[in-house]
């Protein structure tokens, strides 16, 4: 199972899988929905809609896609946070990244449930203005991987019709 961070989704419609583009990026992501293989969570969802733009639109027509956090998540906050201080990174750092931060919920929900993280996001482990997604999923055990790795693991093709 795949959790998908907000960026994907972002610089997909922004960049290669634009919607007028590459519709059928955003089909394939609603078929493995259906699957139950590739999702996200409600707080990327609450992140889109706040955008108010074409993805806001696709997230509020896919809501399924968005899965709720339920209680798994809890029992994996105490350790992310005492990792994160740890880490010494800044105080605005830990205040973005604790508070009700999507990527957070995302890496604690992925714990929890067994799933690997799909994001854009680098590895920066000497970083300390920031907390990277992928140091947060390798600190917990978390496998992560990018939106090109997901769709080759899961068999995705885009091909051109006749």
């Amino acid at each position: 199972m795949y959790v998908v961070d907000a960026n994907v989704l972002i610089e997909a419609k922004n960049r290669y899988y634009a919607f007028d583009l590459a519709p059928g990026f955003w089909e394939w992501l609603n078929q493995m929905c259906v699957a139950g293989d590739v999702f996200s969570i409600e707080p990327v969802y609450d992140e889109l809609r706040a955008g108010k733009d074409d993805l806001a639109v696709w997230a509020q027509e896919h809501p399924d896609f968005f899965r709720p956090l339920g209680q798994g998540p809890v029992q994996y906050f105490s350790l992310l946070s005492q990792w994160a201080v740890s880490q010494k990174f800044t105080k605005a750092a830990l205040a973005q990244f604790t508070g009700n931060n999507a990527d957070y919920l995302l890496v604690t929900f992925a714990r929890a449930y067994g799933c690997t993280v799909v994001t854009n996001e680098v590895s920066a482990p000497m970083g300390r203005k920031r907390v990277k997604i992928p140091d947060a999923c390798k600190a917990m055990g978390v496998a992560v991987t990018t939106t090109f790795e997901m769709m080759r693991r899961c068999g995705a093709q885009l091909v051109l019709l006749p």
